[in-house]
């Protein structure tokens, strides 16, 4: 996986970083997706690991987050920055650091256009569709058996 000159992903905490984290969220979620604010800030933040995507200059361009159980989500990248290779540097940090915390799988809810994408990064589908702030969803899972690609 070809990884992009000018971003680096770090992790960070909500305490640290909340601002950072929270613009690139309202920006894709609540601004691009309409996704209603009282559903985009459901009080887990604080309790999650997140990472944190960032130009050579400090701009924050791609932000996700692992919750405690082993669920990835809130990924969100910045329309200049998709189809870069910024997703996949956030998903890969965030498959990393839950392995490291001894998980053996990591699950998500993806939004059903980006199936592929994680996909490519050994995810399956299971279950059936279902809507989520208006979205149509798959679950996916992945199991950290095996060492991520990239």
């Amino acid at each position: 996986m070809e990884r992009p000159p000018q971003v680096t992903v770090r992790r960070v905490s909500w305490s640290d970083a909340g601002a950072a984290l929270r613009e690139i969220r309202v920006a894709v979620f609540v601004r691009e997706q309409h996704v209603p604010e009282e559903l985009e800030w459901d009080g887990m933040d604080e309790s999650c690991l997140h990472v944190l995507a960032e130009t050579a200059v400090g701009e924050a361009v791609g932000t996700a987050r692992l919750l405690p159980d082993a669920h990835i989500g809130r990924m969100a990248v910045l329309p200049a920055w998709r189809k870069r290779g910024v997703g996949g540097m956030l998903l890969i940090e965030l498959m990393t650091a839950a392995r490291e915390r001894g998980q053996d799988a990591v699950e998500l809810s993806a939004q059903t256009h980006a199936i592929g994408f994680y996909r490519r990064f050994g995810f399956e589908v299971f279950g059936g569709e279902y809507m989520d702030a208006g979205i149509p969803h798959r679950m996916m899972r992945c199991s950290l058996v095996r060492p991520p690609p990239g």
